[in-house]
């Protein structure tokens, strides 16, 4: 083979066998932030159509609901059912919502429609300090104990499996193969589980340098995005556990790109909502490829 045809065909083969770099980058800008008039606002959701942003209201004892885009404050419920700093969110797989209703150690059901709640069910039971929560199906939901340092899956509101163990877990969250991702807070780092709750994979150490993670989300290209509260910043790991990006500059404060400790995360394609929860607001950002 000729050396220029044999130096092409390396070159593309080097391209065809490389990892994707471009595809698991993690770069986003500042679009907008909510006025400051939240109390420590926790993980959030975005409802099914896009217009509305579900926001863990901590210090206020409710679910807040936001204009997604404006971010303007539309309403809230909860304080009637008696709501103890709630600190996860979540639509699930049948649409209606469901909160970590912390301080009273249960997850309340309701059904939602725009800025109105209705309180449908409560699962409890075996979790002290519940701060995250999963409705992969209305019969299969996951939750975890801050207090008790454990994750749980309740299934037909009776504990299927459970992990034990973990040091103040936080949110979970399923992954696109169907495994969950923890975040074993007080450990500073970030635990894979399979459905049935068996350690698969763990992110930890110099390499992430996790401190304090919180709630997370995925991107359509899987990139897993976690709030991690004592680094002041947004941390985007790649399938292949890389690191594919850093949002924050690591010291508290307040403006496009800073934080002062994050807690929630959704996404929407390329729109990304976080809970910049020591600034009592939250803010949009826009992904850019």
């Amino acid at each position: 083979m000729d050396r220029p045809i044999l130096k092409c065909w390396v070159l593309l083969m080097a391209c065809v066998l490389a990892p994707a770099a471009w595809a698991s980058e993690f770069k986003a800008r500042f679009v907008a932030a909510s006025p400051e008039e939240l109390a420590n606002p926790h993980d959030i959701d975005l409802s099914s159509t896009g217009k509305h942003l579900y926001v863990a209201d901590l210090g206020n004892n409710r679910v807040a609901v936001l204009d997604a885009r404006s971010l303007q404050i539309l309403g809230g419920f909860g304080e009637k059912e008696g709501l103890a700093a709630p600190h996860d969110v979540h639509i699930g797989a049948d649409g209606r919502l469901y909160v970590a209703d912390t301080g009273n150690d249960r997850i309340v059901i309701y059904e939602i429609d725009g800025v109105n709640g209705k309180k449908v069910g409560v699962l409890a039971g075996g979790i002290a300090a519940p701060e995250g929560v999963f409705a992969q199906s209305e019969n299969r939901v996951y939750a975890t104990g801050a207090r008790s340092g454990n994750v749980v899956a309740f299934e037909n509101n009776k504990i299927a499996a459970e992990a034990k163990g973990l040091s103040a877990p936080h949110d979970v969250i399923a992954d696109r193969n169907g495994s969950f991702w923890v975040a074993d807070a007080g450990n500073d780092r970030m635990v894979l589980m399979s459905k049935d709750l068996k350690t698969v994979r763990v992110l930890e150490g110099d390499a992430y340098k996790f401190s304090g993670p919180r709630y997370q989300d995925m991107t359509d290209d899987g990139l897993l995005v976690v709030a991690d509260k004592y680094t002041h910043s947004i941390k985007a790991i790649a399938p292949d556990g890389s690191l594919a990006g850093v949002i924050g500059t690591g010291e508290s404060g307040k403006g496009p790109d800073t934080f002062t400790t994050p807690e929630g995360v959704v996404i929407r394609h390329n729109d990304i909502w976080f809970a910049d929860s020591g600034n009592n607001r939250i803010v949009r950002y826009r992904r850019v490829r």
